[in-house]
């Protein structure tokens, strides 16, 4: 028969049970906290330095450029008026076609002008025939005077009367030389080599000259404008002026004889024209109503495709700048401060440096001022820099995403199983 195990005992038992599964939960315990405290010791696991993308710049010849906006004008424009009054009779040309200098063009009524012209004619034969009169006398008079066969106030009349027989021969002959040119006027030609405008006067109207006695002005024609060569006129304002001054007094651009100022020109829809023109033409003042300088190039037009009052785009280039770094345009940022890039200086840590950039050539700024030879600019990661801090520097290439970014569609795949399931 078992004997029963009296309480007391069974009570022992148990706490000597609990105790033993206290004690290794406990060292547990110390053991954790101890971990603890030893992290807590040593702070939080540092970030890497950011990695960036950066150019490694050098000073470089860039050409100036400016893109401006310009208006074509003939290189020579002629009015064809009348010179002298009278009817219209024909117009012997066609209307927009290429004309030469010395050309007929128009013709007024000469009828008046050749019945002038006789008439002064006759003048001149009756003031020829009074002279050779007077001439006769006088020489007579001149061999009779030394032997006393006439008084000497008779030989000083008939002299007199000679000399003025002779000036009056001279009057009718400027007469006649004027009615012969008011004559030739009425076959109006072209003054230059161009082509020719629309007819302002049609036949049968009349045309006058303008003279000074009537207060009329000499009706207009037509005109005619050179092609070939043509002008383009532009503007540059001051400040875009006073740099390129600035520039070339410092010696960071060059303009030479050989190396002329040139203008490229950009069609309205966008195609270059096949021919560059030259600076040939700068004002000595400034427009009061722009605010601005004129200046003007010279343009070869040798297909007359281009014509005067039309608006093209001109990208000039005025000369070479030199010692100047290009920066990708990323690379450019700007706040109130001004134009600034940040930049992996030789410790490895971000510097910025402010910089002068006011013009672009091509995809990259053109920066003046601000950096040296060898700077580590950098193009990508901006974001994740700031001045002061370590970043990791590797070359940047045009079509590079920022060095460490996700390609994309990287996490797209990121959780996606092996077995595509």
């Amino acid at each position: 028969m078992a004997r029963s195990i009296p309480d007391h005992i069974k009570k022992n038992g148990a706490h000597m049970k609990s105790s033993s599964l206290r004690t290794p939960l406990l060292c547990l315990g110390l053991l954790s906290l101890a971990a603890c405290g030893k992290g807590k010791d040593q702070g939080p696991p540092q970030m890497p330095p950011p990695e960036v993308g950066v150019v490694k710049v050098q000073p470089q010849t860039e050409p100036l450029h400016k893109s401006l906006v310009g208006r074509l004008s003939p290189y020579r424009s002629a009015d064809v008026r009348a010179r002298v009054s009278g009817l219209l009779l024909k117009r012997a040309y066609t209307e927009g076609s290429d004309v030469k200098q010395g050309q007929l063009m128009f013709q007024i009524d000469p009828a008046p002008y050749k019945a002038a012209l006789n008439a002064n004619l006759a003048v001149l034969a009756s003031a020829q025939a009074t002279y050779a009169n007077a001439h006769v006398v006088a020489e007579r008079d001149r061999a009779l005077a030394p032997k006393g066969y006439i008084s000497r106030a008779q030989l000083d009349a008939d002299e007199a009367a000679e000399r003025s027989a002779a000036a009056s021969v001279k009057q009718a002959e400027a007469d006649v030389q004027s009615a012969r040119v008011n004559l030739s006027y009425t076959d109006v030609v072209s003054p230059i080599d161009g082509r020719s405008g629309q007819q302002q006067v049609t036949e049968g109207a009349i045309v006058g000259n303008g003279t000074a006695d009537s207060g009329a002005s000499s009706t207009l024609l037509t005109t005619v404008d050179q092609l070939d060569p043509l002008y383009v006129n532009f503007t540059m304002s001051v400040s875009d002026l006073d740099q390129l001054r600035r520039a070339q007094t410092a010696g960071n651009v060059t303009l030479t004889e050989q190396n002329k100022a040139t203008v490229a020109v950009t069609l309205p829809d966008g195609s270059v024209y096949g021919q560059q023109g030259t600076l040939d033409f700068s004002d000595a003042a400034v427009n009061p109503a722009t605010g601005a300088v004129n200046l003007r190039a010279k343009l070869p037009n040798p297909d007359r495709t281009l014509l005067p009052g039309q608006y093209v785009t001109i990208n000039a280039n005025l000369g070479e700048q030199h010692n100047v770094f290009l920066v990708p345009q990323a690379a450019l940022l700007r706040d109130t401060a001004g134009a600034y890039t940040m930049v992996v200086g030789a410790d490895g840590k971000v510097v910025r440096k402010n910089v002068t950039a006011d013009d672009t050539s091509g995809s990259n700024w053109v920066v003046t001022s601000g950096l040296h030879a060898g700077d580590q600019v950098i193009v990508s990661g901006l974001q994740r820099v700031k001045e002061g801090a370590p970043a990791k520097a590797s070359p940047w290439q045009p079509d590079q995403a920022a060095p460490g970014a996700a390609k994309p569609g990287a996490a797209q795949g990121a959780g996606k199983p092996a077995n595509g399931q």
